[in-house]
């Protein structure tokens, strides 16, 4: 079975894969500090309280977050005796190398993206992650990422908001019942829910002028099934995208040594 890995600035997802289908999804939050053997138990203790005894021989991993590579490299050969693929490096081949400046370093979750959602749509798409920031990702004909665009997170908005502003309170996203709100906390509501709807919608008018061919919208991340509630932003919402382009990327790897 393949472990993948996706480490993110906020949280870390562990899914495991048997070929067919992802058995087991697993999030804990992302911290630098944590060991290999913490992983270990942290990760096998779900495994046995959910019922699952995976064989895992492989793992790929993708990680905005560079110092907590070590570790996840050595939870994997210690644990499971293989050597992990992580997407950005150069042992680690995409399916279509992206097309950025010279010496640009593109986000591992943003070239996962790409090569997932390219494998289920097809060509000309705009990928939109709801992460710790919101990402616009553009994917070629070919499945080549072209570039895109990196907005602030909605989470992170609202924290910079309650950070900022000593009256203003720490509030959950949600659509708003109605776009005036009648209290702070349903002014702040609207204003992140309807700002970032407004935000979405621009962005990806903007690239589909630019880029001059039809574009579908594909969201992904945990926020977006909440903004697809709004208006019509997406052609499609999958939360799995960015585990899936993970095993593109390994079987990609294993076809091509």
């Amino acid at each position: 079975m393949l472990l993948c890995i996706d480490c993110g600035n906020t949280n870390t997802v562990f899914s495991v894969w048997d070929g067919r289908s992802f058995v087991c999804t697993l999030r804990t939050s992302t911290e630098h500090q944590r060991t290999a053997d913490q992983y270990f138990v942290w990760f096998s203790t779900l495994l046995r309280h959910n019922g699952i005894e995976p064989d895992i021989s492989e793992v790929i991993i993708s990680s905005t977050v560079p110092r907590v590579v070590f570790n996840l490299r050595v939870f994997a050969d210690r644990y499971f005796g293989t050597r992990p693929l992580v997407v950005g490096k150069p042992e680690c081949k995409l399916p279509t190398a992206p097309r950025v400046d010279a010496g640009t370093q593109v986000g591992p979750d943003r070239l996962v993206n790409a090569a997932g959602a390219y494998e289920r749509h097809g060509g000309e798409l705009i990928v939109v992650d709801f992460g710790t920031a919101t990402t616009f990702d553009v994917v070629a004909a070919d499945g080549a990422y072209v570039g895109g665009v990196i907005a602030p997170g909605v989470n992170l908005s609202l924290e910079a908001l309650h950070a900022a502003a000593a009256a203003l309170p720490h509030v959950d996203i949600t659509k708003p019942q109605a776009v005036i709100g009648t209290n702070t906390v349903a002014c702040m509501q609207s204003g992140i829910f309807w700002g970032y709807v407004g935000l979405v919608r621009e962005i990806c008018t903007r690239i589909r002028a630019e880029y001059d061919r039809p574009m579908r919208v594909i969201g992904t991340g945990g926020l977006a099934p909440l903004f697809s509630t709004a208006d019509v932003l997406f052609d499609s919402v999958e939360d799995d995208l960015t585990m899936h382009g993970l095993t593109v990327i390994h079987r990609y790897n294993k076809e091509n040594p």
